[in-house]
């Protein structure tokens, strides 16, 4: 077990920075390749976020997420969504339980699988929209109500939750409300030839080698409060609330091809997940403020869920995906705010 981050808080980031390099390491042991991934997932657990996970079956999307888990000493679960999948197999439900002393029954509430600190949802749109519900409320409140009663989540706790995007038929989509509730969904992509290769060799040889613990429970929750603590320029504020309100064609500010391929985009939630997602980026790169740079890079990950294009878009072949790159391009920075440690006012 690893001991706890010193203090003062810039070298608590570098600590982490190292933390995370290890974690990266172990998981490497039995990943190969992702990197982005990786980092994207990391990101998103330090700023107590969830992720939807988007790729094609055969992407190694579960063993990742289990060797993460087991890198951070957290317990982890999964479940495979269907479409008999009830609320009561992710949450659990009161069962009826006699004392055999005194022969009283009762009713006692059996914890389902959503009490884990990472929860691995494979396949979330392939249930009814009423267990995807049931999922999303835990999400946002952390805590499941049976009976009158309520039940708290264990901490701490996130969702990871995957979706095939070559199969429709007999999915439950997510609606653009749920999703917005995701701090980042994650495309992974095929691997290199080199990358591919290197699977071969590794799943076709020796026994695959073990993940060992790098972070622990206590470790996270002090990198979740450190990242509300990095400081961040208003000028990076600015910026990322600009990049969200250009993604709505209602108003003034929309670029030109915004109003003519975006139906709807980003509300406020994107603004405060780019900064925090760019205020955990900070931090793990072992910086103690956020900048520009920090809030472009997670802007893809943050708004790809959050933009919705609409047919004259789909005609012309283009995605959120573009109109996010088309935005990076266009919306300009305050040029104070590409050096995010002047100008937070911090060094010399």
């Amino acid at each position: 077990m690893t001991a706890e981050p010193p203090i003062p808080d810039s070298e608590a980031a570098s600590w982490f920075a190292d933390a995370f390099k290890r974690l990266r390491e172990q998981v490497g042991r039995v990943i190969v390749g992702q990197d982005s991934v990786l980092e994207e997932l990391m990101i998103a657990v330090a700023a107590r976020g969830h992720a939807v996970l988007v790729g094609v079956p055969g992407l190694a999307k579960t063993l990742m997420v289990s060797s993460f888990a087991r890198a951070m000493d957290l317990d982890f679960r999964r479940i495979q969504f269907t479409p008999d999948l009830m609320p009561a197999d992710i949450t659990g439900s009161e069962v009826l339980h006699s004392d055999q002393s005194s022969g009283e029954r009762s009713f006692r509430f059996t914890k389902g699988p959503v009490f884990t600190n990472i929860l691995l949802a494979d396949e979330i749109n392939r249930t009814p929209p009423k267990t995807q519900a049931a999922l999303l409320e835990a999400m946002q409140e952390r805590q499941v109500t049976s009976a009158g009663s309520t039940f708290a989540l264990p901490v701490p706790f996130f969702v990871l939750a995957t979706q095939n995007p070559i199969e429709q038929e007999g999915t439950y989509p997510l609606p653009e409300a749920a999703l917005d509730r995701f701090l980042f969904l994650i495309k992974v992509d095929y691997p290199s030839q080199e990358e591919e290769a290197e699977i071969l060799r590794r799943t076709t040889g020796a026994e695959p080698e073990s993940v060992e613990a790098v972070l622990d429970g206590p470790a996270l929750l002090r990198l979740q409060k450190l990242v509300r603590a990095v400081p961040t320029a208003d000028s990076v504020l600015e910026y990322a609330v600009a990049l969200a309100r250009a993604s709505r064609p209602s108003e003034e500010s929309a670029p030109d091809f915004i109003r003519q391929w975006v139906t709807w985009g980003a509300g406020p939630r994107a603004s405060q997940n780019m900064i925090l997602a760019a205020k955990a980026r900070a931090l793990l790169q072992g910086r103690f403020h956020a900048s520009v740079q920090d809030v472009a890079a997670v802007a893809p990950s943050v708004l790809r869920h959050r933009i919705l294009t609409n047919f004259a878009a789909e005609a012309e072949g283009l995605d959120s995906d573009a109109m996010v790159a088309r935005l990076l391009d266009e919306i300009p920075a305050n040029p104070s705010a590409l050096d995010g440690e002047r100008a937070a006012g911090i060094g010399s």
